[in-house]
């Protein structure tokens, strides 16, 4: 029998109201805006992450990224960024996508270009759509927030509660720009 897309949403926050009332040993279950409740697979990898579980409490700064774009580069900028702030509190999440025509074929490939060529070391996740029908889950909710990525490189700030705080096109870099002022008044909240 089929669900109907109301039965499915209600089921789905029945659940997550079930597992908020749970409660964990000598901790308390982290409050997840739907935002973030959300699972996708580690690039090159099979390992998947809820990230609402993996990075409550931090603030995030996600971005759409491609191997083979003009912006490739600010990979050496958003890790020098994750490297000064993550014990702030930051975690920088990048989301691979093929959407404007400039990823690889191969995660493989892609992962060798993040982290050997460019030495990143923070979450990056499996190739996935941000824009239109076949965005993944967060960038739909992303694009409802603020807007769809218009390219490459864009950057969704989301603070410490799951609210996004804001967005910053491709040509914002991620060192000594407004992106870098906004972290660091995010991480003070």
């Amino acid at each position: 029998m089929l669900e109907s897309f109301g039965d499915v949403i209600m089921t789905k926050r029945l659940a997550v109201l079930l597992l908020l009332l749970v409660p964990f040993a000598g901790s308390s279950a982290a409050v997840c805006d739907n935002l973030l409740d959300f699972e996708h697979r580690r690039l090159a990898s099979s390992q998947v992450e809820n990230l609402c579980q993996a990075y409550a409490d931090s603030v995030l700064l996600v971005v759409n990224t491609a191997s083979r774009c003009g912006f490739t580069g600010q990979f050496s900028d958003l890790e020098a960024l994750y490297q000064k702030y993550r014990d702030d509190g930051l975690v920088v999440l990048g989301f691979p996508s093929d959407d404007f025509n400039q990823e690889l074929a191969d995660e493989e490939d892609t992962a060798e270009v993040c982290y050997v060529n460019y030495g990143v070391s923070f979450p990056m996740f499996a190739t996935t759509g941000v824009r239109g029908e076949g965005a993944n889950a967060l960038f739909r909710a992303l694009a409802e927030a603020e807007q769809a990525p218009r390219w490459n490189f864009t950057k969704y700030l989301i603070g410490r509660d799951g609210q996004v705080l804001g967005s910053f096109g491709s040509r914002v870099t991620p060192l000594d720009s407004e992106l870098e002022a906004s972290v660091v008044a995010a991480l003070g909240q």
